[in-house]
């Protein structure tokens, strides 16, 4: 049989060039990556020693690989003879360099390869320049292929395969790269002995190790990554360009049928997981503007339209993306865009991702509420297992300790957020560009999170290995009406002896242009606790109903758990209820709070203790309360209009004045939402496990019993 590139066959390549010089998605795309090659090609090739990360060398290393893949792909297209001669030029000197290169310099527990300072990125690297090399080795002489497979790609498989056989079978989004990275350059080389090792692990069993293995057991059956979205996107890359490999070399495999399709699942769990606006939640180790044009989703976007269903929700992401693969799928996916009648913003709708390899420890919960003008508005609760497993690999603890973390989104930005990781990723002169100390320090600390802290202490004390063997539990999941969604769930044991649930009530009022949005935080416990709910928010504090006293000289917070980087700004003594409103962008949005006796509002500010100036300085409000069971009502609500280019203020001030606890018990939790125009609105939510539908409650109120059924009842 002929050779053939891995991911594009002559033929399809011959289609594709079919769209140069075109206005559609695919023409774009294909002219955006000649535009980089050809403005990258002129710096000539250089083969770099070694460097930290993030350094020169390093990114030398990575945009060569970039370019090379570039090259290859871009010769089947375009036949352009230029692009052959940079490919070939380009591997012949790696060739000749790699076997003279010793290791690289570790700068943390992931061993080094000969040109990075992690083996992570010579996978990357390995599996780029395969399938580079794939797309010309038609084209080059006997003894080019010689030098090329045995000096470079033959010994960077013996590293990872041999040197490093204890990374290479680890089941992580590590072992994925390695193991996609070895097979593509095994199929490239023609070595089937590699692949397989790379399809079933170096024991075979598809179960120790191996790209079977990283698919059947990485994902929860939702197809959630315990590591959170921003690992998760890292993965699809792997996981679709091995895929794809797969089904060009050895279809008898069925790969993307496997276990029902997982490919398809987790796909589509990370992209069910953006904001509106295509950024991905921070949960766990994630960078604050990592989204769906990132090159694993983009790829991923196309694949899934071309190989498992010609979804709405892949033609509207293709749009934001504003680009398509080069590829085959990709210009099938550009295609049913330029036929589209309209395309609207995608919206994968309310839903709830199970974590853990069963499905068993926790998740993530999402409401999304679309209004009549498109507006989209989305609230997470996340209550899942740990992000990490320290037991693999010391290096890949990417958990926080944020049980119960809740974000907001609408108009556009992310209203309640996380403040993400510790990192300047790349950026060498800050700390190499690897996660700063402050991802320790505060970062990963349950400070850093809109949750509560308990006795000011991280929850599970701040311990992996603790916090690994504790996960939440959904208590409901309301939706399917935009008028009225919730979700709810427990962690117990966090903080021993206290139980905690939070439900977040998602609803449309008369008269409000977006839906409120009520926050009940309950906890539970015989003994007293200090609590503080913490909220992180951005925007300028415009006012508050209450009266507060600012410090004149700054001191942090706390001396630890992350309390050590608030700068501890103002704070208020308050009772009754207390109300909040910033301006962020366009909007206004106001926090309306309940409280009772000797109730704090606090006001703190990220930077103290921060000598290298790592962190971002964003404010921070803590309300802060003593007792044993307390539950902390706080709605949320949008409203009115910012506009200083044309002098534009509308509806500064909210109309929900006040919340109040009518009730909290073992049954339900109760409370008023009292309006300006003297309407209140009453919602209560079962705290009974096990709630369905048809589930009766029962509560005294100030003398009157009411009586609802289900998880939720407004009034």
């Amino acid at each position: 049989m002929t050779y053939q590139p891995l991911l594009i066959s002559f033929e399809e390549a011959k289609e594709l060039a079919k769209h140069l010089n075109t206005d559609s998605l695919i023409g774009q795309s294909i002219a955006a990556e000649v535009a980089a090659l050809e403005a990258y090609m002129p710096l000539g090739i250089e083969i770099p020693g070694h460097g930290e990360a993030g350094g020169y060398e390093h990114n030398r290393h990575k945009q060569n690989y970039i370019h090379l893949d570039l090259a290859g792909r871009l010769y089947l297209i375009t036949e352009d003879q230029r692009y052959l001669d940079y490919a070939r030029s380009m591997l012949v000197e790696y060739a000749k360099v790699y076997p003279t290169l010793e290791l690289n310099t570790s700068r943390d527990s992931n061993p080094p390869g000969r040109l990075f300072h992690q083996t992570l990125n010579e996978n990357m690297w390995m599996l780029y320049a395969s399938c580079a090399y794939s797309c010309i080795r038609h084209k080059l002489a006997e003894d080019e292929q010689t030098l090329i497979e045995n000096d470079l790609f033959k010994l960077m498989i013996e590293l990872f395969v041999d040197v490093y056989a204890h990374d290479f079978d680890i089941v992580h989004n590590h072992g994925l790269w390695a193991v996609a990275g070895v097979g593509i350059c095994g199929y490239a080389i023609q070595d089937q002995a590699s692949v397989d090792k790379a399809l079933y692990g170096l024991k075979g069993d598809s179960v120790s190790g191996g790209f079977i293995a990283q698919l059947t057991q990485l994902f929860s059956p939702d197809g959630y990554y315990m590591e959170g979205p921003y690992y998760h996107r890292f993965s699809l890359r792997p996981i679709f360009l091995f895929a794809e490999a797969i089904e060009r070399r050895q279809p008898e495999i069925g790969i993307y049928q496997l276990k029902d399709q997982v490919i398809k699942t987790t796909t589509y769990a990370v992209m069910a997981t953006a904001f509106p606006n295509g950024v991905l939640p921070a949960l766990n180790d994630s960078s604050k503007t990592m989204d769906i044009n990132d090159e694993g989703i983009l790829i991923a976007t196309s694949m899934c339209f071309s190989r498992y269903q010609r979804d709405a929700n892949l033609v509207a992401m293709a749009k934001h993306q504003a680009k398509v693969w080069v590829h085959g799928s990709g210009a099938s996916l550009s295609d049913a865009s330029e036929n589209a009648a309209s395309i609207g913003g995608f919206n994968w709708g309310s839903l709830v991702l199970t974590d853990g390899a069963e499905g068993d420890r926790g998740g993530v919960a999402i409401l999304r509420h679309r209004d009549a003008q498109q507006d989209d508005s989305m609230a997470l609760l996340w209550f899942g297992q740990h992000g990490s497993d320290h037991k693999l690999h010391s290096a890949l603890d990417h958990g926080h300790f944020d049980g119960l973390h809740f974000n907001l989104f609408n108009r556009g930005q992310e209203v309640l957020h996380d403040y993400g990781f510790g990192r300047w990723v790349n950026v060498e002169p800050k700390f190499g560009g690897r996660y700063i100390p402050e991802n320790k320090s505060y970062a990963k600390q349950t400070i850093a999170h809109n949750t509560v802290v308990v006795d000011y202490q991280s929850q599970n004390q701040g311990d992996t290995a603790t916090a690994e063997e504790k996960w939440g539990e959904q208590h409901f999941f309301v939706s399917g009406d935009n008028q009225l969604q919730a979700m709810s769930a427990f962690v117990r044991n966090y903080y021993p002896g206290v139980d905690q649930q939070r439900s977040v009530i998602m609803f449309e009022a008369e008269g409000f242009a977006k839906p409120l949005v009520l926050d009940l935080f309950r906890l539970v416990s015989e003994q007293e606790h200090n609590y503080d709910y913490a909220l992180h928010y951005s925007g300028q504090f415009i006012r508050s109903d209450f009266n507060y006293e600012c410090n004149a000289r700054l001191k942090p917070l706390g001396e630890n758990n992350g309390y050590q980087h608030l700068w501890h700004q103002a704070t208020a003594e308050v009772e009754g209820s207390s109300l909040i409103t910033w301006l962020q962008g366009n909007s206004y949005y106001t926090m309306v709070s309940s409280a009772v006796a000797n109730s704090q509002v606090i006001m703190a500010r990220t930077g103290a203790n921060d000598p290298d100036f790592n962190l971002r300085s964003e404010p921070v409000l803590l309300l802060r309360q003593q007792g044993k069971d307390h539950l902390f009502a706080n709605v949320f609500e949008t409203h009115g209009y910012f506009n200083e280019a044309i002098e534009a203020s509308t509806e500064a001030r909210g109309q929900v004045v006040s919340v109040e606890v009518l009730a909290h018990n073992k049954v339900a939790s109760a409370v008023a939402i009292h309006l300006v125009s003297g309407k209140q609105i009453t919602v209560c939510v079962s705290n009974q496990a096990n709630v369905k539908s048809d589930t009766q409650h029962q509560l005294e109120i100030n003398g009157e019993t009411l009586r609802w059924s289900g998880a939720v009842h407004i009034a």
